[in-house]
């Protein structure tokens, strides 16, 4: 049996047709293609309450927080569709202190960063990255963290553009609502690990006008050049900088019903739901999210950005 790399301390075909790619948030001023008025079976949507989260994070919360994967891999104990992928424990993941990664160091972007929240009573982190919407204010991270997959959705929800050593130099973003797959938030499908967070104002301001957003696309070939990003925890990192890997995207050909694609990288724990752009720059369009990876392997797994996640993307951007 396969087991998944713990992100925690180590990590976890459809049409090139209707693309939606919006090159700034400066840009987005319609309704997203695709969009549909009338409520989508596909998404879960809910409306949160913001207010003391920003409060509640303290500096020694962030820096104890627990990296999100480990929700992921609680959503495959639940039920997933495979059962050949069971939850990574940190005592499995080998120390890889003082050799070589793939994983290179990058300075802070604007529109990269951390999300910190609340499931279950436990304090978790992820990445996230800032994207082009209507409502100049969506965020894109992955699935699990936003909610079990399936279960509660989080609380004390919140988004720390370009954190660096515990910085907040764009401040501490609430969020007002959450958006997510129902094939995540109903059965924790690994095919959908993909989630958007609309953030309240801040100082009167939208989260792109101060930071900018990356262009969205979806229904893409596969096997393109990806370069991810994220802020990986376990050793031989430690949470505090921004990291990325670059490759080709291949399947996963250990559980290919996933249709999840991966590209080398050793990123750990505090990863999850960090953007991959397409290209080798973080000015590329974003086509996925970290999701998972498996004990053993340096890969690195991201969902398929198909037709069900743009509706996802649409219903989070006109929030």
């Amino acid at each position: 049996m396969t087991r998944t790399r713990s992100l925690a301390t180590g990590l976890l075909s459809l049409s090139s047709a209707a693309v939606l790619a919006l090159a700034s948030a400066g840009a987005a001023t319609a309704k997203p293609a695709g969009f549909n008025d009338k409520k989508d079976p596909s998404v879960v949507s809910i409306t949160v309450e913001g207010a003391g989260a920003a409060e509640y994070w303290t500096a020694d919360k962030m820096r104890a927080a627990i990296p999100g994967d480990v929700l992921a891999s609680k959503a495959l104990e639940r039920g997933n569709r495979s059962k050949a992928v069971e939850k990574g424990k940190s005592s499995e993941v080998k120390s890889t202190r003082g050799k070589q990664t793939i994983a290179v160091s990058e300075t802070p972007v604007k529109h990269i960063g951390k999300v910190f929240f609340t499931l279950g009573g436990a304090n978790y982190v992820c990445s996230a990255n800032a994207v082009a919407s209507v409502n100049e204010s969506t965020v894109s991270t992955a699935g699990h963290c936003l909610n079990d997959g399936p279960g509660a959705f989080a609380t004390n929800f919140i988004f720390v553009p370009a954190y660096n050593n515990g910085a907040a130099p764009y401040g501490k973003w609430t969020a007002r609502s959450y958006h997510a797959p129902t094939q995540w938030s109903a059965s924790g499908d690994m095919a959908y690990d993909t989630g958007f967070a609309v953030m309240d104002k801040l100082d009167n301001q939208t989260l792109t006008d101060v930071v900018g957003g990356s262009g969205v696309a979806f229904n893409q070939a596969r096997g393109l050049t990806y370069k991810s990003f994220g802020y990986p925890a376990a050793s031989p990192f430690d949470g505090q900088t921004l990291k990325s890997c670059t490759g080709t995207a291949t399947p996963d050909t250990t559980n290919p019903q996933f249709g999840t694609q991966g590209i080398p990288c050793d990123m750990t724990g505090g990863s999850s739901g960090g953007p991959w752009f397409i290209g080798t720059s973080s000015a590329g369009t974003q086509n996925t999210v970290n999701s998972y990876g498996y004990s053993g392997s340096k890969f690195m797994y991201g969902p398929y950005w198909g037709t069900v996640i743009q509706a996802t993307y649409n219903s989070a951007a006109v929030s």
